[in-house]
């Protein structure tokens, strides 16, 4: 069965950070190839939605329904709900997560 992939606002703002770091730091050819393997393992997805694990972070909350893959120095992390993947996170590995959820939530209030 093939999913529908649902990028989330947050996920697409991570994904504009994560190009300008990119490019900024390395150059505009290392950003192509992230970002290729990015849409890659997105699209992996649509078929095979419970390949990821679920992050550490989350597992201590109990947040079960979060899931994670690697893509290349990238993490994506998702939710599968029905015959939907919602796209929550993107960022790279080395990424304090903690911290990039703490900002996140102070951004909303």
């Amino acid at each position: 069965m093939s999913m529908k992939i649902v990028m989330l606002e947050s996920a697409e703002h991570d994904l504009k950070e994560l190009k300008n770091y990119i490019i900024k730091n390395f150059s505009v050819e290392t950003w192509q190839n992230s970002y290729d393997k990015i849409k890659t393992s997105i699209l992996n997805l649509k078929t095979f939605p419970d390949a990821g694990s679920i992050p550490e972070e989350f597992e201590k909350l109990s947040l079960s329904q979060y899931r994670q893959v690697v893509s290349g120095m990238n993490r994506i992390i998702y939710e599968v709900r029905l015959d939907t993947v919602y796209i929550h996170i993107i960022t790279d590995t080395r990424r304090d997560l903690k911290s990039l959820l703490t900002r996140r939530l102070l951004r909303i209030v």
